[in-house]
């Protein structure tokens, strides 16, 4: 599709010669950061909190976000990272930047930054929600741009080919790295796959506004944060099924489904029996 939004082309400086480009996945990144940090700004003046509070959120859920997903890719893959002949390169490349693995590294870090300001968590939690599922949405659509993170092999109307996606959506490429799909009903060549990207852009948007509305309405503190839990869940969960990710989990279940099972389990245990206030309100 559209890796590079522009190309300067090499760049020279004291010698040392680099491609300079804006990589689209990169710019969809950014775009979520900003815009997560303003709409969390947006929030705290209206809550009173100091300014301050919103970059410190994002910077270091952003750090935390991009060591969590590395780690658990890295886990994920370990014996491919181990076999490689360039093992650092493929745990410092660009690639490999899982979701759940950064949700939870995000979390660690912002309750660092919560707890060294004596703020409670769940309050912030419930913040963070929406801006947790809309920045998801965003880096969805950066994958499209790329030509990442598609689904199964499909012929319905919509369905489209990623001729130079990472990696390519051919039939060559299905059987060598995605054996567990059967592609016997289809032509060699270019395939056509399921746009997950796109399904999951706009139905992770419509859960950020659905949000968004609900975050001014009285309620327990953290519900907001559970239900985002709980919607984000089982998204993740139906979508799976048509994403190449093996399944491994009693050859139907893939990885991410028994986690996205076990953030709904999560969310619904604790929308089911709040925390009392002595406990909400520590951080």
């Amino acid at each position: 599709m559209y890796p590079i939004i522009f190309d300067f082309g090499l760049v020279d400086i004291f010698g040392f010669q680099f491609r300079l480009a804006i990589y689209s996945f990169g710019l969809m990144l950014v775009v979520a950061f900003y815009t997560c940090y303003f709409l969390l700004n947006y929030d705290l003046k209206r809550l009173g909190y100091d300014e301050k509070l919103a970059s410190d959120i994002i910077f270091w859920a952003a750090v935390g976000g991009i060591i969590g997903s590395k780690v658990y890719h890295v886990l994920e893959n370990l014996e491919q990272v181990i076999s490689s002949q360039n093992p650092l390169g493929m745990i410092f490349s660009g690639s490999g930047l899982v979701f759940f693995g950064g949700l939870l590294g995000g979390i660690l870090a912002v309750t660092m930054v919560l707890r060294k300001n004596n703020l409670s968590w769940l309050v912030f939690a419930d913040l963070v929600a929406p801006l947790l599922i809309l920045g998801y949405s965003i880096g969805r659509f950066g994958c499209f741009l790329v030509g990442d993170d598609y689904g199964i092999p499909s012929n319905l109307p919509w369905a489209i080919g990623f001729p130079n996606g990472l990696p390519p959506t051919t039939s060559t490429v299905f059987a060598l790295q995605f054996p567990w799909i059967d592609i016997s009903g289809f032509s060699t060549g270019v395939l056509t796959v399921h746009p997950t990207q796109v399904y999951e852009t706009l139905v992770c948007g419509g859960i950020f506004f659905f949000l968004w509305k609900k975050r001014t309405e009285d309620g327990v503190q953290g519900s907001l944060f559970f239900l985002y839990l709980i919607l984000a869940g089982i998204e993740r969960f139906f979508i799976e099924f048509i994403r190449t990710n093996e399944k491994y989990f009693l050859d139907i279940f893939s990885g991410a489904q028994i986690i996205s099972v076990t953030m709904i389990c999560i969310g619904l245990y604790f929308l089911l029996n709040p925390l009392p206030e002595s406990v909400s309100d520590t951080p």
